[in-house]
């Protein structure tokens, strides 16, 4: 199922209003689709490089727009539903506790899930949920976004299709790879 789902995503690219596609797919990708607006952008931006960097404005924009519905889906869902659940099954406090520590981490959480393979959309309902700043959430967004898809132009657009199988199978794993070095770098610093 997910396959035929991403060969119909694929097809979208060639389609003459690809980008507005790309935007839809940015869009619900960021709260509820399974399938990365990149399998979108590559093709997109492999068949007309020097639209590299406004199709990766388009999906920035559409992205950072998509999670704010999941912010919005995780909070009022929770309000009406999750909440009322919890304090009748006694654990209102354990939740307390929780989004509290979450949204003491909230920046990273945000800023990991939006540039590596982690479902970004799975941060963008729980920032809603645990009631994230909205302000922290925007702003680690935009960044997160916007590193994740104009590495992707920026490759795409100097380096040309040899670079296309790297960006598809390796990208996350590089991304993932600079975040823990990112950490590690944070706690040596803090040990030391």
């Amino acid at each position: 199922m997910l396959r035929a789902l991403y060969d119909r995503t694929m097809a979208l690219a060639d389609h003459p209003k690809a980008l507005w596609w790309l935007a839809g797919v940015a869009f619900v990708e960021s709260s509820v689709f399974p399938i990365p607006p990149d399998v979108l952008m590559i093709p997109m931006i492999l068949a007309r490089p020097s639209r590299a960097w406004l199709i990766a404005l388009v999906a920035l924009v559409a992205s950072v727009a998509g999670g704010l519905l999941g912010y919005a889906i995780g909070a009022f869902f929770y309000d009406s539903i999750g909440q009322p659940v919890l304090g009748a099954m006694g654990k209102a406090d354990a939740m307390a506790d929780f989004n509290t520590r979450f949204n003491d981490f909230g920046f990273w959480a945000v800023l990991i899930a939006g540039i590596t393979p982690f479902p970004y959309k799975v941060i963008t309902i729980m920032s809603g949920w645990t009631g994230m700043p909205l302000a922290t959430f925007v702003a680690t967004s935009i960044l997160a976004r916007a590193l994740r898809f104009f590495v992707v132009a920026g490759l795409l657009w100097q380096f040309g299709a040899p670079i296309r199988n790297f960006i598809e199978r390796r990208l996350g794993l590089v991304f993932t790879v600079f975040v823990v070095l990112l950490f590690g770098g944070f706690f040596a610093l803090k040990v030391l």
